[in-house]
């Protein structure tokens, strides 16, 4: 039977299994055959309609009754853009009776590029590169599947871009009895494949606004047991033994101990403003929208501020405020991963400052840091009430540098130059305001930021 040729009629709802063309040509054959035999009296008619309802009797001996069966399995393993992803889409012979063949197909994310399909030892491969062909696992594979058994097919690609992607749906029609009956088509629901953002490479220097809580790496202004010398002082009671300076007490003929600065983690909100999208995603290695930029640049500060033990948060700015508390350590960090997964660009008529900061308040101390392509007058309103409000704001630019204006459409040019005079002029408010913004360049890209603000956090206050 060909794998395109459709039954000539709906399947029994009690079996799932339908006559083909091949038996209903047989069994026409048959009956032109004996009833032109008898109308003539040939015998030699008769006789050639023999083997026609005989191989047809015996291919029908014993019908099948179980539907074939379909599951779609994906690697669960921490997988990255750019990575080798694995997924496997199985059909099962539950019958008793072997299937002669077995047609499966499957449907695959554009962002997911199958770059090889293997079946019962036959592959495919794709000759294209781009992210937007017809996928490998698109075709139509057919194979034979024995009596309780199973076969795999085994998608093997790339993938192309952060997000959760469905593998499937899958589907698959089988064929029994020499081909005379055909199964319903049975379908499998998509698997999601988690492919997690990549991050860029990012460093910061250490410096911080205030350093808070009783461990971390960051060297606090304030005494307690840490490992930075900030001088010697009286002997106090309370204060250990091991600290004692002899040299110094010696002299002094007065106990003195060694004074340190206590080592203080700091808090990291990373807000991310999801209210516009702008640009075109390419991949993994093509150009990043600004969506892209956004979460990859989150996934790498966060890693960043967890692996250095500071407690990191994340916030969106947006529709849904969605939030994730602040926390340390490896647990976080894979916490984090999946919470990017689900974010998304949202647009809202309305303001949603009060959703994201009303009830819950940020900490006086913590460093926020806000990705932001400033497409919105409310996100620079936004950023003007964070610094009014005393926190320690930092804005990253994630507007792609290489946004170009539509071509041959009037005013659109002269329109796009009057937006970015009117965006750099929003962008020079802010920083007047107090907001630093900088554009997002990977390692090293808030560096000078992160000093100017800590700087003017331990500058001495003046008063009015």
């Amino acid at each position: 039977m060909s794998p395109r040729e459709s039954p000539p009629q709906e399947p029994e709802p009690s079996t799932g299994w339908a006559p083909t063309w091949a038996l209903g040509r047989a069994v026409l054959l048959t009956g032109l055959l004996l009833i032109a035999g008898v109308l003539l009296g040939r015998v030699d008619l008769v006789v050639l309609a023999a083997p026609f309802a005989i191989g047809t009797a015996y291919a029908l001996r014993r019908r099948p009754t179980a539907l074939p069966q379909v599951w779609i399995s994906a690697d669960e393993g921490h997988l990255v853009e750019g990575g080798e992803l694995t997924g496997t889409v199985t059909v099962g012979n539950p019958d008793l009776l072997d299937y002669d063949v077995a047609v499966v197909r499957s449907r695959v994310s554009p962002w997911l590029r199958v770059e090889r399909a293997t079946i019962a030892g036959a592959t495919a491969t794709s000759g294209t590169g781009s992210a937007t062909a017809p996928s490998v696992a698109e075709r139509p594979f057919v194979t034979a599947v024995p009596r309780a058994a199973a076969v795999d097919l085994e998608l093997t690609g790339t993938a192309l871009r952060w997000g959760r992607h469905p593998i499937g749906p899958a589907g698959a029609r089988a064929a029994a009895a020499q081909g005379l009956l055909v199964s319903r088509a049975v379908i499998a629901e998509p698997s999601r494949l988690r492919v997690y953002p990549k991050t860029e490479p990012f460093d910061a220097v250490e410096a911080m606004p205030r350093a808070a809580g009783l461990v971390g790496a960051h060297h606090s202004r304030r005494p307690g047991e840490g490992g930075e010398l900030a001088g010697v002082r009286v002997f106090a009671p309370g204060d250990r033994l091991r600290r004692i300076d002899w040299r110094v007490s010696l002299r002094a003929r007065q106990l003195h101990v060694a004074a340190t600065l206590s080592d203080r983690d700091a808090e990291v909100v990373v807000l991310l403003d999801v209210l516009a999208e702008a640009g075109r995603s390419g991949g993994v290695a093509g150009a990043a929208s600004v969506l892209d930029t956004t979460v990859r640049a989150a996934a790498a500060i966060a890693e960043h501020y967890l692996h250095r033990g500071d407690r990191v948060s994340m916030l969106e700015y947006g529709p849904a405020a969605r939030r994730l508390r602040p926390a340390t350590g490896r647990r976080q960090y894979l916490t984090v991963l999946e919470w990017l997964l689900e974010v998304r660009a949202e647009s809202s008529p309305h303001e949603p400052y009060d959703q994201v900061f009303g009830p819950q308040l940020l900490s006086a101390d913590a460093l926020v840091v806000v990705l932001t392509p400033l497409l919105d007058e409310r996100s620079a309103q936004m950023l003007a009430r964070l610094a009014r409000s005393g926190r320690f704001v930092v804005a990253v630019d994630t507007l792609p540098t290489d946004l170009t204006p539509p071509k041959d459409r009037g005013w659109a040019e002269v329109a796009y130059r009057l937006w970015r005079l009117d965006r750099d002029t929003m962008i020079g408010q802010l920083r007047e305001h107090g907001v630093p913004v900088v554009p997002w360049a990977g390692a090293g890209s808030l560096d000078q930021v992160l000093r100017d603000v800590a700087r003017l956090a331990t500058a001495p206050r003046v008063a009015r």
